[in-house]
C-alpha cells in the first residue's frame, strides 16, 4: 500500500479487510490525493477571488435589507388603507391621544362660547330690569361660573372622546383621510391633511362636529350656536414631510425590487463563496445585525422626532403615542427577521462540519437510536415503512425543509415567536424522521444472526 497522503496508488488485497471496506480506503485515498492537489506545492498560498467576491456581496444584501423593510412597509402601511387603518386605529385608545384630544376639542370649544360675556350681558339686563344688586352679584361670580362650565365642558369631551362612538369615528373619518395622507406623501396635497404653521396636521371637524352632537343631547345647548370649528392636531413636522415624500417616492418605486435584490446579493454571496456553509452562517448573522440597526435607527430618529415637537403643538407623551404607533408594524417586521437570521445561522453552523456541531448531531442521533432500538426490543418495529424512511431520508429532510420554508412565506403576518415554532416544529419533523427510519443493515443483522 502506499502512504495515504501519496498518489492512490493499487490497493492491496488485504484478506482483513471485506469489499465494502476497500472500496471506503480506495474514496478517501482519492479525497486526500485530491484535497493535496488542490492545496497545490506546500509554501504557495493562492488567494481567490471568491471570498472577497462573495462578503461583498452578503455585506451589500445585508445593507440593503433594513432598506427592504422600510419599502414593504411603506407599500402596505401607507398604502394600503386597511394596513393603514390597523396601525391608526389604536391610537384612539391611548390615554395620551385622549387627552390630547380632550384638552384641543376642549380649547376650541370653549374659545367660542365666551361665557364670562354671556353671564356679563346677562348681569347688565338685570340691573337695567331694576335688580342692580343681582347684578353685581352675577359679574362677581361670572370668572367662577365660567371655570366650572368650562371643566363641565373638559368632562364631558372626554368622555366622548373615550366612547365607542368616536372611536367609530376616529375609523371612519382616518379612513377617508387615508388617501389625502397618500397625497402629502406623494407631494399631491389637499384634503384632509395639510400643513400648518410647519406641521402636517389633520382637521379635527368631524369630531367637533360629534361633540357638539353629544353636548347639545345633554343639555348644553348653547354649543348649536357655535360657528364651524376646525382645529387641527399636529402629525409631523413638515421638514420631515420633505425627507418623508423624498423617502416614500423612492422607496415606493422600490418595494418589489429592494427585496427581490437583498435575497439574490445574499443567495450569489452564499453561492460564490468557496464554503458555502461558513458564508451562510455570515450571512444569517449579518442579516440580524442589520436588523438591530433598524432598531437603533428607529430608536435614533424617535429621539429626534420628539425633540422637534413643542409641547404647545402636541404634548411629548402624545407624540411618543403617536410614532411608536406608526412604527410598530416595523418594529414587529425587524424582530421577525432577526430571529430568521439567528435561525438560519444556527441551522447552518449546527448541521457543519465543525467538532461541536458533530458532536451535537451524534448526541441526538444516538439518543434517538437508542429509543428505536428499546422499541424494537419491546417488539415494537416501524417495518417495511422504516426501512421506507431511512432510504428516502435525504428526499424527507428536504421535503420538511421546504415545507418550513413555504410555511413562513405564505404566512399572514409571521412574528419572532412564529419563526422560532416553525423552526421548533421542523426540529421535531427532523428527529421522527430519524427516529422511524430503519437502517437496512439492522434489518439484515435481526433476520441472519450467525454473521
Amino acid at each position: 500500500m502506499s502512504d495515504i497522503g501519496g498518489e492512490p496508488g493499487p490497493v492491496t488485497q488485504d484478506p482483513e479487510l471485506s469489499p465494502g471496506e476497500r472500496a471506503e480506503l480506495h474514496r478517501l485515498r482519492a479525497q486526500v490525493a485530491e484535497l493535496s492537489q488542490r492545496a497545490g506545492p506546500v509554501g504557495r498560498h493562492r488567494v481567490s477571488w471568491r471570498t472577497p467576491v462573495a462578503a461583498l456581496l452578503i455585506v451589500m444584501g445585508c445593507i440593503l435589507a433594513p432598506l427592504s423593510v422600510l419599502g414593504v412597509w411603506s407599500a402596505n402601511q401607507v398604502s394600503d388603507t386597511s394596513r393603514y387603518i390597523a396601525n391608526i386605529e389604536p391610537l384612539i385608545h391611548e390615554p395620551a391621544i385622549q387627552n390630547a384630544l380632550t384638552d384641543k376639542i376642549t380649547s376650541q370649544i370653549t374659545s367660542h362660547v365666551n361665557v364670562t360675556a354671556y353671564i356679563n350681558q346677562a348681569a347688565t339686563a338685570l340691573s337695567s330690569k331694576g335688580l342692580p344688586r343681582v347684578g353685581t352679584v352675577l359679574k362677581t361670580f361670572a370668572p367662577s361660573i365660567s371655570s366650572a362650565v368650562a371643566g363641565f365642558i373638559h368632562t364631558q369631551v372626554h368622555k366622548i372622546v373615550t366612547s365607542p362612538r368616536f372611536a367609530n369615528a376616529w375609523i371612519q373619518v382616518n379612513t377617508v383621510a387615508h388617501e389625502q395622507l397618500v397625497k402629502a406623501l406623494s407631494g399631491q396635497g389637499g384634503g384632509a391633511i395639510s400643513v400648518s404653521n410647519g406641521q402636517v396636521v389633520i382637521d379635527l371637524a368631524p369630531f367637533i362636529n360629534i361633540v357638539k352632537q353629544d353636548l347639545s343631547a345633554r343639555g348644553f345647548t348653547l354649543v348649536n350656536s357655535l360657528p364651524p370649528i376646525h382645529p387641527t392636531l399636529a402629525l409631523f413636522s413638515s421638514r420631515d414631510l420633505v425627507k418623508a415624500q423624498t423617502g416614500y417616492r423612492l422607496i415606493n418605486d422600490l418595494k418589489i425590487v429592494l427585496p427581490v435584490l437583498t435575497l439574490l446579493l445574499i443567495g450569489a454571496g452564499v453561492y460564490v463563496a468557496r464554503g458555502h456553509r461558513r458564508a451562510l452562517i455570515g450571512a444569517g448573522l449579518g442579516f440580524a445585525v442589520s436588523m438591530l440597526l433598524l432598531g437603533a435607527g428607529l430608536l435614533i430618529f424617535r429621539g429626534l422626532y420628539l425633540n422637534s415637537v413643542p409641547d404647545s403643538v402636541l404634548p411629548s407623551d402624545a407624540a411618543a403615542a403617536m410614532f411608536d404607533t406608526f412604527v410598530r408594524f416595523i418594529k414587529e417586521a425587524l424582530r421577525t427577521l432577526l430571529v430568521l437570521g439567528l435561525v438560519i445561522a444556527a441551522a447552518a453552523f449546527i448541521t457543519g462540519p465543525s467538532v461541536t456541531a458533530v458532536r451535537t448531531r451524534a448526541a441526538f442521533a444516538s439518543a434517538l437510536g437508542w429509543v428505536r432500538r428499546s422499541g424494537e426490543g419491546a417488539g415494537v418495529s416501524t417495518g417495511p415503512v422504516g426501512l421506507w424512511t431511512y432510504a428516502h431520508r435525504k428526499g424527507l429532510r428536504i421535503g420538511a425543509v421546504a415545507l418550513a420554508a413555504l410555511l413562513f412565506v405564505f404566512w399572514g403576518r409571521p412574528t419572532g415567536l412564529v419563526v422560532i415554532l416553525i423552526a421548533a416544529a421542523l426540529l421535531v419533523v427532523l428527529g421522527l424522521i430519524e427516529l422511524i427510519g430503519r437502517p437496512p443493515t439492522r434489518a439484515l443483522t435481526a433476520g441472519q444472526p450467525g454473521q
